[in-house]
């Protein structure tokens, strides 16, 4: 499309990325005759500072565009290296809540710890995003009851609208949604799996509801519309602004997602068992009854202090996530 909200979507994820607080500096680089011109790019979002752009044909051809972002990165390692790690208050979380490779166990274990750790991170004045508007069809009015007001609820009715339009239009529903993955781990219907995604947005009010990838100014708990589809939905949180993605998985998802660290939360004990070098957490203690949920949530928290003081996450011990960069592609692709 070269215009129109599929170009404006594509925007303002990628400029989200450029203004992200854990990059240095970006490079933004094009062909040169492409829809989504760099100039328009920048004028429309105003970009400036961190970012260096070049097209491929002005440059003259791959080799030189290489060699001409290596020349860039040069420049700028003497000030990226100067950067120093500064004492900041857990106010400056703002964490994706995600969840991937769901089971039957995720309801009870991992989500609601993740919820618990989400209210904590809500106290102390941090943020925490819901997405994946698919995966809470069925649930909603949970959240909007929850809504600080009546513009605010409305705004997450009208995206299940949306979505039961644009399902339909493409000859599909949303009572199809649980994954092949999902139903053999125990999920049947998507109320099960809405209900179970939910409980990792905690209890508290649900202050905001924006679009795809749009920078999020409020502190709370705010909801973005995304697909259900856990890296398209992951991009679009990490270009609204979160700097950490809290990952619940049963089935033993090893998602990375840079440049926001994620931490990777098990559902049961086996699996985190089989799978520990890629599980940071293992929220299976709750099913065994050696913790509870509560306790299961503020261990939750204390590693998301740890990371963001620069602790590595097991995907990023395996330096995960450069290619799970992934923005939601809506309308025909001309």
């Amino acid at each position: 499309m070269t215009e129109g909200e599929p170009l404006r979507l594509l925007r303002r994820t990628l400029a989200g990325y450029a203004r992200h607080v854990n990059f240095s500096h970006v490079i933004a680089v094009g062909l040169g005759c492409e829809v989504n011109q760099i100039g328009g790019l920048l004028e429309e979002q105003r970009l400036a500072g961190r970012l260096r752009s070049m097209d491929i044909q002005s440059m003259g051809g791959t080799r030189k565009t290489v060699t001409a972002g290596v020349d860039f990165v040069k420049e700028t390692l003497a000030e990226s290296n100067y950067v120093r790690r500064e004492p900041f208050p857990a106010s400056e979380l703002m964490i994706a809540l995600q969840c991937g490779g769901s089971d039957g166990y995720s309801g009870v274990s991992a989500n609601p710890a993740l919820g618990a750790a989400s209210d904590i991170v809500v106290r102390h004045g941090g943020t925490v995003i819901l997405s994946e508007t698919p995966e809470t069809y069925g649930a909603e009015h949970l959240l909007t009851r929850r809504a600080v007001s009546r513009d605010v609820g409305e705004k997450l009715v009208a995206l299940m609208r949306w979505w039961e339009d644009y399902t339909a239009r493409e000859n599909a529903e949303m009572n199809a949604n649980p994954s092949p993955g999902n139903k053999a781990g125990g999920l049947t219907t998507i109320l099960e799996k809405s209900l179970g995604a939910m409980a990792k947005a905690g209890s508290t009010n649900l202050v905001d509801v924006v679009q795809y990838a749009e920078p999020i100014t409020a502190k709370g708990f705010v909801f973005m519309d995304t697909p259900g589809y856990d890296p398209v939905a992951a991009t679009g949180q990490v270009a609204g602004g979160a700097n950490m993605v809290c990952f619940t998985t049963g089935r033993g998802s090893v998602f990375g997602c840079k440049p926001a660290p994620s931490i990777k939360l098990a559902t049961n004990t086996p699996m985190y068992q089989r799978m520990e070098d890629d599980m940071d957490v293992n929220c299976g203690t709750i099913l065994d009854g050696d913790e509870t949920v509560q306790e299961c949530g503020q261990r939750i928290f204390d590693l998301m202090l740890r990371v963001a003081s620069g602790e590595k996450t097991k995907s990023e011990q395996f330096d995960f996530g450069a290619a799970e960069f992934a923005p939601w592609q809506i309308g025909a692709t001309m």
